[in-house]
């Protein structure tokens, strides 16, 4: 299969770009160099590979910065799946268009709402969700309209080596080493009764592939594992491979304006259009977490096996 990644050295665009070369694939990436938002741009790009499969990464992604650059993230995360589903259109017309959406569609969700399906009610709650619900429609348009294969995926948590620091899981992963290194006994955090559904990066860029071609057109899949854990839960996982004891001390600037207690998502209907189920425990996910930190901080890996 020839595929194109846009976004492909993003955290999870490494990852795909890995496992689809893994799987035989012929692969071209794009990423800053190339503005998403520019469809003649991104045409030349698609129409120099002819992909069978082009999978939508690039976007602004973090949801805190999306408060203060609202229209930035509108114009790349819209106007970009806009173009590149204009430009493939055009010079793939075949090939399939996975669109990366987001869990954060969802909105704040009532414990009644769990696990969150795909036919749940859209509420965005932040610029970068709405962005997310945006997208997805200009997504579900081009398939309506012109009959474009296109899938859309909303991933929820994904975490794994790699992930920048400005995310929560390796953010605090990165604390706990801090605070082991310099003798600190306590550990700042935000949230921590928050629960969560994650899913290592390695399971996420499996599922995208799946998708690719298994999905029906026009469909919308859920991927996640299914179960929530606590960010307490995750810190205390965290600090006992790090072989630490730390005092969590909140810090009222790590707290979200708005968040939700629990995310739960279903992933029946993936499961049963590809067969997919996740390979790698969090608590695999959480050590390789923490020795990519160790390793690029160059420190001697010390993670309990």
């Amino acid at each position: 299969m020839r595929a194109l990644v846009t976004g492909g050295r993003g955290f999870v665009g490494r990852w795909l770009y890995e496992y689809l070369v893994g799987e035989g694939d012929e692969v071209m990436v794009v990423d800053t160099e190339t503005d998403v938002t520019d469809e003649q741009v991104v045409e030349h790009a698609i129409g120099a590979l002819r992909p069978d499969a082009v999978y939508h990464l690039a976007a602004r992604t973090h949801v805190g910065e999306s408060w203060r650059e609202p229209l930035e993230v509108l114009r790349v995360n819209v106007l970009g799946t806009a173009a590149v589903l204009a430009a493939a259109r055009r010079a793939a017309a075949e090939a399939t268009v996975l669109v990366v959406s987001s869990s954060e569609v969802y909105g704040s969700l009532l414990p009644d709402e769990l696990p969150v399906a795909e036919d749940a009610a859209l509420r965005p709650a932040t610029p970068y969700a709405a962005s997310k619900a945006a997208a997805e429609q200009v997504a579900l348009q081009a398939w309506r309209g012109y009959e474009q294969r296109v899938v859309v995926v909303r991933p929820f948590n994904h975490v794994g080596p790699g992930q920048s620091t400005s995310f929560a899981v390796p953010a605090l992963a990165r604390r706990v080493l801090d605070a082991r290194r310099d003798g600190r006994r306590e550990l700042v955090v935000g949230t921590v009764t928050s629960r969560r559904d994650f899913t290592d990066v390695r399971d996420v860029v499996r599922a995208y592939r799946l998708l690719v071609e298994h999905a029906s057109p026009g469909g919308v899949y859920n991927v996640c594992s299914g179960r929530d854990v606590s960010i307490a839960d995750v810190a205390q996982l965290l600090m006992e491979l790090a072989g630490v004891e730390l005092r969590l001390v909140t810090d009222p600037e790590l707290v979200r304006p708005v968040d939700s207690p629990v995310v739960r998502g279903d992933p029946s209907l993936l499961v049963e259009t590809t067969g997919w189920a996740p390979r790698i425990s969090l608590d695999s996910t959480l050590r390789d977490v923490l020795r990519h930190l160790e390793e690029e901080g160059g420190h001697a890996p010390r993670v309990t096996s």
